[in-house]
């Protein structure tokens, strides 16, 4: 008995210090009340430094990039994302989160991707968007979420939203890292500067160069 307690005791030991470490977070917790970013810093570090305190303004906390519906006819995708991101919101600066509005035609795909830095919470504002990701085991786990629900994605993996509606589609992206990152598997193979090597692609894919040749056309210019 004395020793499952002291198992129980060590196990729960072991999940307050993780809980409690920084390096178990998407982003560092702050360390002050804010740290507005001072996105003209000629010095770079991991994330942007802070503004004087004495010259942030009321401004720097607000930001209505997510009211205007962008056009979704400008990609062969359908898709047209816009991001509130510490780059462009510098209120959110050390503050670990940001949020991204994302509009989808009738029949339109956010291609597969991942967020390296941030896990994503997905909330549908309009119409029905099937929402998939990939764990580690390549095996897919996916859910057609309507208006007002919810759907959340794991840091880091593979994942999707096609608009199943019969109209437009609008949902929030939500991440718990103030620049989550994105990797476009697509883009990372075919739109690379400089090129991915043709051998690599080649045999990675069971391709010959010609298709290849063609399969890389088709991302030119992203």
């Amino acid at each position: 008995m004395a020793s499952a307690r002291s198992a129980m005791l060590q196990a729960l030991l072991l999940a307050v210090a993780l809980a409690a470490a920084p390096g178990v977070l998407s982003d560092p917790p702050p360390l002050q009340d804010f740290c507005v970013a001072d996105l003209k810093a000629a010095t770079a570090v991991d994330g942007f430094p802070c503004k004087a305190p004495s010259t942030v303004v009321d401004d720097d906390f607000f930001s209505d990039a997510m009211v205007a519906a962008p056009r979704t006819d400008t990609n062969p995708f359908g898709v047209n994302s816009t991001r509130a991101t510490v780059s462009v919101f510098p209120g959110l600066n050390t503050l670990g989160l940001s949020i991204t509005r994302t509009d989808l035609a009738v029949g339109g795909l956010n291609p597969p991707h991942s967020h390296p830095r941030g896990s994503e919470l997905v909330l549908v504002l309009k119409g029905e968007v099937m929402v998939g990701f990939t764990s580690a085991t390549n095996r897919l786990f996916t859910k057609v979420v309507k208006e007002n629900e919810l759907y959340v994605v794991p840091r880091g993996l593979q994942h999707y939203q096609l608009n199943v509606g019969t109209g437009d589609a609008v949902f929030m992206a939500m991440f718990d890292a103030q620049s989550p990152g994105l990797v476009t598997p697509t883009l990372a193979l075919f739109a690379t500067e400089p090129a991915m090597p043709m051998e690599v692609l080649t045999k990675t894919f069971l391709m010959g160069e010609d298709d290849v040749t063609a399969m890389k056309s088709k991302f030119a210019g992203f």
